[in-house]
């Protein structure tokens, strides 16, 4: 990637194209065509190299995790309470119209992801990254805390779904600019051969955060009983989000913001990538729209796997397949620390042979195993099911530890919480977070419980050929950024790497 660093055979590539264009005059001007050279491919030199202090970059993680944590905690407890607050906040009737109209009060949320992004993301490019992920850490604590305050559908009638409508989609409009900008946290301060490992972390919250979801509501089920929690039970894990977003606001606002922000803030003070809101938008929707396609294409075959799996799959277990709430939670919550003990290594992976060949295999192995994971899944043992769990959770994780890496280095800096809020929060909004909502009406209208295995199949398919598309960026600078190291013996290594050869 283009880092405005470029070495000295660079240079030669320059002097060669200019010598062939004009051999006589580049005879004739040598000292003018030698500077024009080496102005528009200055040396590398030690000032242009970031070096990281790990202790920071470690900081900057685990805010940016925690918040990441945090956002899919709460979708995360939606999801596996989907039954039960259809009960509390929708009219008796039909169980299955309950149950939809439940999921689409949970896709409600991502149908406005795309405003919040619109929103966050160019903002996040012009005041800072950090400014931007405090304000919308405060946000999804504050509409997730609010819906544990609702009062049912039997006490208030109507206002009951508007309330919990209108709450949702405060949390869809902040989760908006939450993933963008953690991802870009993460890469921006990362040294460039680590980037990989540091944020599949990012990836790491978001199955702490179903986790705790998840285990949160199985307890308190086996605990209380589900009268209890139909009555009162269900409002304490969405109380929760209120002491996790303090912390995660004291995290946040602890860090400076990303060495490469700070570097443009330097440039726009020189008068370089001053952007208004709106010169941005038209940027990211004209200049840079072939990026903007490939992030939403990927990001959507990423975002129905890892929906499917993650969100929709206790609903699948209880409603189709006659599980107990509580032993399909427990299957797929092992399934998920399975997958957080192994995520980090394939970050680390990564960041040694690529983030395509991970990628890929990621979504081959969806296209592969969706069928024989589901059929799996049918035979109802728990060894079967676990079987089926795990085949559907290995391919996953090469995504999850691999995505947040991949998807900050499709775009310059200038543009770059910008530009992935907005592809990655369309594609969500559009595919991931409907995928609930669609599988559960084509079993309706099918009959066929195989749906979800064919549904993942084609997003598997289509995310395959995106991966074909996109370039390797994998111990690469950020386009737009300096590079970035964890040494100073590495960056003088670069240096020397970089310095042309003496000539005798």
């Amino acid at each position: 990637m283009p880092t405005g660093n470029s070495t000295e055979a660079d240079a030669e590539t320059d002097r060669d194209r200019d010598r062939d264009r004009d051999p006589q005059a580049v005879r004739r001007h040598r000292t003018l065509f030698r500077a024009a050279a080496r102005r528009k491919n200055p040396r590398l030199r030690r000032t242009d190299i970031t070096v990281t202090d790990e202790k920071t970059v470690r900081r900057a993680v685990k805010a940016a995790a925690l918040g990441n944590a945090m956002e899919w905690f709460d979708f995360g407890i939606y999801s596996y309470l989907a039954v039960t607050i259809g009960d509390v906040f929708f009219p008796s009737g039909n169980d299955t119209v309950r149950l939809l109209s439940s999921l689409a009060t949970f896709a409600v949320a991502f149908l406005v992801r795309p405003l919040g992004s619109l929103f966050f993301g160019p903002l996040g490019d012009r005041v800072g990254r950090k400014r931007v992920l405090a304000l919308t850490m405060i946000l999804m604590a504050v509409g997730t805390f609010a819906i544990g305050l609702i009062p049912s559908y039997a006490t208030i009638g109507f206002w009951a779904p508007v309330l919990l409508i209108c709450f949702r989609m405060l949390q869809g409009f902040s989760t908006g600019g939450e993933y963008g900008g953690a991802a870009t946290f993460i890469a921006e301060y990362a040294p460039d051969k680590r980037r990989g490992f540091f944020g599949s972390f990012l990836e790491f919250g978001t199955l702490a955060g179903y986790v705790g979801a998840a285990g949160l509501v199985t307890v308190m089920t086996a605990t209380l009983g589900g009268d209890t929690m139909g009555d009162w039970g269900w409002r304490i894990p969405f109380l929760a989000a209120g002491p996790l977003g303090l912390v995660g606001l004291y995290l946040r606002l602890k860090l400076e913001d990303t060495p490469a922000f700070q570097k443009l803030e330097e440039e726009n003070g020189s008068g370089e990538h001053v952007t208004s809101e709106t010169t941005e938008l038209k940027q990211i929707f004209v200049t840079h729209w072939s990026r903007l396609a490939l992030c939403v294409v990927l990001a959507g075959a990423y975002g129905i796997t890892d929906y499917m799996l993650l969100s929709y799959m206790p609903t699948y277990l209880t409603d189709q397949l006659d599980y107990d709430d509580t032993h399909g939670l427990l299957i797929l919550i092992g399934t998920m620390a399975l997958l957080m003990a192994v995520i980090t290594f394939v970050g680390r992976l990564n960041d040694r042979i690529g983030r395509k060949p991970l990628l890929m295999a990621g979504m081959g192995g969806f296209f592969l195993l969706s069928v024989p994971a589901f059929w799996l899944l049918k035979q109802g043992s728990v060894v079967a099911v676990s079987g089926g769990m795990l085949m559907l959770g290995l391919p996953l994780v090469c995504l999850l530890g691999t995505m947040s890496a991949a998807l900050p280095a499709l775009f310059p800096t200038h543009v770059r919480y910008g530009s992935l809020s907005i592809g990655y929060n369309l594609s969500t909004s559009l595919f991931g977070g409907t995928t609930p909502l669609v599988i559960t009406g084509l079993i309706s209208a099918t009959g066929s419980d195989m749906v979800p295995a064919f549904y993942t199949m084609a997003a598997a398919l289509v995310g395959m050929v995106a991966v074909a598309c996109m370039k390797e960026t994998a111990r690469q600078p950020l386009e737009g950024s300096p590079p970035s190291v964890a040494t100073k013996e590495e960056a003088a290594e670069m240096v020397n790497s970089a310095a042309p050869e003496p000539k005798f």
